[in-house]
């Protein structure tokens, strides 16, 4: 091709300049982002290279999924020795995932290492792997160590690790989980049905009986076996295959008196539920509406909350850091500040509920709970502490309000169902489960029922006034995600650990169909008119219609833990993935946008309106480094971002010009979103 003459061309090297000369530092296509970090391969492949016992090394970024070093070392027993050095001298993010060695790095004919034809060694090292048979129990039982160590990134001369130690107790997490399962099954050569399970709530010993049923079945196991859960599951004794009321007597809910009891409650998702609102929204020239967000759109289209004030010009922001090293990061008409944050003890995963009563808003409650044990109720406004339950074990659901409004309901890790009192914290009830509720309850606003899900495999579905489990189902695996309800069709929508959704019919607890996924499932489904949707581990948002036929699938570089989040058009979804990007797809299944934050994003975007800009819907999300983001809905422009304290699983909530989310700091925070200055209030913050 001709160009003009001066034309300039990027070579792709990242280079330094120092006395007028230039000086090579990396190749651009040898950057990548890991653990939500950016990492030039180079770096690793120096690092490696400094050690005395290899000769020559390649690093690749097999399927943009794992690290892996190729050595040519001088002595083939210091593969250990080596992979102790690198942690010590590399980055966490840094570190490679396996160490391959070779006999000598293949090239091009140019001289260039040959990266396709390493992928190639790695994938026949791979089925080698799978295809080496273990010899016996005992080869499994050491192995099965040496793969807890490395993906918890343990020493191998650490100590013997203890039959009883858990997992998450040691330093795992979701992602870690999701790698332990894929080598151990790489090392066994074939799948362990429901071994992520196990994994995520098990001892190591337990783990190992688990896999020796499917790679030794017709073998004695002399190791304990230990399946039986803790707690007795005392409330019911249905039939676990079946989902066949418990009860047959018709469910009546509690009679409330409409004045008292109107609200509004807002969850993670943009999801809200209005009801007995009709005098209420009516004054405020609203549509009234008595229907759950995900079935009914009007309902937050109806919604006139006040405007966030202003709206950053220039994405261009200058941080400031205050007395107690909170950045506060200011664009030029927008910025964040702490209304108020308060201290829960421990570490917030969970998401807030904001309840709005109808009469008296200024009264709005802030409901959470967090890993201290503690469940609180705080003044929206003030910040204020209303009070606080002490509950048995860490608390990781997002609480759920009642269709009265009288109660507040919330899983914990004791395999509890806890209803409190919603002006008081009482303990009005306690439901039963056999293993940790990590699941969130949602509300049938036609019935006053609330559904919820266990780690014990089941789906529960509980009558609060009476104080009875209606039905239960088992649902093929562990219930991590909070379940879906769809008014029309009356669908009830549960995903799994195991790869499984299901729709069930709420009124019998039968179920109406079955999709298998694959792969895990610890996105929360959503549903609109026409769709359900989830995200999978897999990296897949999948689409399906309210009959469980699969429309499209949307492939991101990385798991999808975020549950997606629809606009009130019910034009776009919004959801994150750990390849650390937000992104917006059309009904279809087409890219609409997708912005890039610093980290993985873990938690569920929020979609509200900005009333200054009548016809601007913005969208705030979080990624799991405490940074919040705020953008626009159609674009993705970014309008303002602040850094939170520390890490963040918890999933914002947008009320008036208010952002509450939990972060794992220990504190739950209000931040106000402030405008132009001359239209800005002093905020306080309390502690």
């Amino acid at each position: 091709m001709t160009v003009p003459l001066g034309t300039m061309r990027a070579t792709g090297d990242f280079v330094t300049i120092k006395d007028g000369e230039i000086f090579f530092l990396g190749r651009k296509d040898s950057q990548i982002k890991r653990h939500g970090k950016r990492l030039n391969l180079e770096l690793v492949q120096q690092v490696a290279e400094g050690l005395q016992q290899v000769e020559s090394c390649a690093v690749t970024w097999y399927n943009q999924e794992k690290l892996i070093l190729f050595m040519v070392t001088k002595n083939d027993l210091v593969k250990d020795y080596i992979f102790e050095e690198l942690q010590k001298h590399l980055p966490s993010h840094a570190v490679p995932d396996e160490l391959v060695l070779i006999n000598s790095l293949p090239f091009t004919s140019h001289g260039k290492v040959d990266v396709s034809e390493l992928n190639k060694i790695y994938l026949n090292y791979i089925n080698l792997k799978s295809e080496c048979k273990l010899n016996g129990k005992e080869e499994l039982w050491e192995k099965l160590h040496h793969l807890w160590k490395s993906v918890l990134n343990l020493s191998e001369d650490a100590l013997k690790i203890p039959d009883e130690s858990l997992f998450l107790n040691n330093g795992g997490d979701s992602l870690k989980s999701i790698r332990l399962l894929s080598e151990i099954e790489n090392l066994v050569g074939t799948s362990v049905p429901g071994l992520l399970e196990i994994i995520l709530s098990s001892s190591i010993l337990e783990i190992y009986n688990h896999i020796l049923q499917t790679v030794f079945p017709d073998k004695d196991l002399t190791l304990s076996k230990n399946h039986a859960m803790k707690r007795k599951f005392s409330d019911v004794t249905q039939e676990e295959t079946s989902g066949k009321s418990l009860h047959q007597e018709s469910v009546v809910p509690l009679h409330c008196d409409n004045e008292i009891n109107a609200f509004i409650a807002l969850s993670r998702g943009s999801q809200i539920l209005s009801l007995k609102t009709d005098r209420y929204l009516t004054k405020l020239g609203h549509c009234p509406s008595d229907l759950i967000s995900q079935t009914d759109i009007q309902i937050r289209e109806s919604l006139n909350t006040p405007p966030l004030i202003g709206k950053s010009e220039d994405p261009s922001c200058v941080v400031e850091v205050s007395e107690e090293e909170t950045p506060v990061i200011r664009a030029e008409k927008m910025e964040f500040r702490v209304r108020w944050r308060s201290d829960t003890g421990k570490c917030v995963d969970a998401s807030p509920l904001v309840v709005i009563p109808a009469i008296d808003k200024s009264s709005a409650t802030v409901y959470i709970g967090s890993h201290s044990r503690i469940m609180m109720a705080v003044d929206l406004y003030s910040g204020k502490l209303k009070w606080e339950q002490i509950l048995g074990d860490r608390i990781e659901s997002s609480a759920c309000v009642s269709k009265c409004g009288n109660f507040i309901v919330v899983g914990c890790y004791n395999g509890l169902v806890y209803v409190l009192k919603s002006n008081s914290g009482e303990k009005y009830w306690m439901f039963t489960t056999e293993d940790a509720v990590k699941s969130s309850a949602t509300v049938d606003p036609t019935t006053g029922l609330l559904y919820i899900g266990s780690h014990d495999q089941h789906a529960y579905a509980l009558d609060i006034y009476k104080k009875k489990c209606v039905w239960k189902l088992k649902c093929g695996g562990t219930v991590f995600s909070s379940p879906c309800l769809s008014l029309i069709p009356y669908h009830l929508y549960f995903a799994t650990l195991g790869g499984f959704l299901l729709a069930i019919n709420p009124a019998t607890g039968d179920r109406v169909w079955k999709h298998s996924c694959g792969k895990p499932l610890f996105s929360s489904p959503r549903c609109c008119l026409q769709y359900i949707f989830i995200g999978c581990v897999d990296g897949n948002l999948l689409c399906f219609t309210h009959f469980g036929e699969q429309v499209w699938q949307f492939s991101t570089n990385e798991p999808i833990f975020s549950s997606p989040c629809t606009s009130a058009s019910e034009q776009e979804i919004f959801f994150g993935s750990h390849d650390c990007f937000i992104y917006c797809c059309s009904m279809k299944g087409h890219l609409q946008w997708k912005f890039e934050t610093t980290s993985r994003v873990y938690s569920t975007p929020f979609v509200f309106r900005n009333h200054n800009h009548t016809n601007e819907m913005l969208l705030a999300a979080a990624s799991t480094d405490g940074k919040l983001w705020i953008l626009e809905s159609k674009s993705g422009q970014l309008q303002s971002v602040y850094e939170l304290p520390g890490e963040v699983f918890s999933s914002p909530v947008v009320w008036e010009s208010m952002l509450i989310i939990g972060c794992r700091n220990n504190y739950v925070y209000c931040l106000d979103l402030l405008g132009d200055k001359d239209n800005e209030v002093q905020s306080l913050e309390y502690t």
